[in-house]
């Protein structure tokens, strides 16, 4: 796979994770109650890393 084409694949797969932060941001402002919110946090946090880490990825490879 060249570097290129796994470039694209990065971009792809950080492009889904942003969407699914905005996703579930959207679902979180229509929760109601303490549990929800947590759960909605919770998996905004883990989306969040997610895309870190690929962002970390895709800089070390665009060098």
């Amino acid at each position: 796979m060249t570097d290129s084409a796994t470039l694209i694949e990065l971009d792809e797969r950080i492009a889904a994770v942003r969407e699914n932060i905005r996703t579930l941001t959207e679902q979180a402002a229509a929760y109601s109650g303490a549990a929800d919110e947590d759960l909605a946090a919770t998996r905004i946090a883990e989306q969040e890393e997610i895309l870190a880490v690929l962002l970390k990825e895709r800089e070390t490879l665009a060098r």
